[in-house]
């Protein structure tokens, strides 16, 4: 397993954009997700990246665990909503953790379509200090592969830190190894760090 991407819960996606630009972090758009009525901005970091994740369609977010949870949480400003692991077993995790594959797709500006499997992205019995796991069906449209130059040069994630149960993660987690730091705090995300040619750039969500 391997950090695939971290996803930030936000309202307004060309406001957060901007947000991240002032500290020289590119987006791009990513698309929209019709099955929860959520639209996205990618940071591409080549096998990794950032997304800033909000809902575009009120009716039908408001009728998704997924919707509801990116409301709930990006209510007062913008904060870290999860963690991603790219598996490369992910029917074996699934297995595992007694959770179901999921299938997913985003539709991109262009039209074309980016299609996944996932695993725990929705059930009530992920707490939010615990990853979901992905595997892509078309890696070859991996969103950090997307071409950008980003102001503040090359960019990879450096470590990303996390209130919660470190023993509960790990058994989750299969014993992955992975670039967490354990910090104190109300369970979840509670910040990524970036590798940048100049300097560290952290980016902290709202309290």
């Amino acid at each position: 397993m391997r950090v695939d991407h971290v996803v930030m819960a936000v309202r307004d996606l060309e406001r957060s954009a901007a947000s991240w630009a002032r500290l020289g972090i590119a987006t791009v758009p990513g698309g929209v997700h019709p099955r929860w009525g959520t639209a996205n901005r990618i940071a591409p970091l080549g096998d990794a990246y950032l997304e800033l994740l909000a809902v575009d369609d009120d009716d039908v977010a408001s009728g998704t665990a997924l919707g509801r949870a990116i409301l709930e949480r990006s209510d007062g400003g913008d904060r870290w909503f999860a963690l991603c692991l790219a598996d490369d077993d992910i029917d074996g995790t699934a297995a595992r953790l007694g959770l179901t594959v999921e299938p997913g797709a985003r539709s991109k500006p262009d039209g074309s379509q980016v299609r996944w499997r996932s695993v725990g992205i929705e059930d009530p019995r992920r707490a939010g200090d615990l990853p979901f796991f992905i595997s892509w069906a078309t890696p070859e449209t991996h969103p950090g592969r997307t071409a950008v130059a980003h102001p503040a040069g090359h960019l990879e994630i450096a470590s990303i830190d996390v209130a919660g149960d470190a023993e509960a993660f790990a058994a989750w987690t299969g014993g992955a190894s992975l670039p967490v730091r354990w910090v104190e705090g109300s369970p979840g995300i509670r910040g990524v760090v970036l590798d940048a040619p100049r300097r560290a750039i952290e980016i902290q969500g709202a309290p």
